[in-house]
């Protein structure tokens, strides 16, 4: 998986994020331990969650 940067994080919606948070696991759980890849999966959960954190909940 690409690496999700805060930049492009912050230009994606919501439900983006959601989709892209999903991808970024299933990429994490799925990579050799100690990869790249595993590495890039995991700072891009970090990166959207500190995005979602950032937005206020919609009700």
């Amino acid at each position: 998986m690409k690496l999700v940067s805060r930049f492009e994080a912050a230009s994606r919606s919501t439900a983006e994020l959601h989709g892209l948070l999903t991808k970024a696991f299933n990429a994490f759980a799925a990579a050799p331990r100690g990869s790249d890849q595993r590495r890039d999966a995991l700072a891009s959960m970090r990166n959207i969650e500190d995005e979602l954190a950032t937005r206020s909940p919609s009700i």
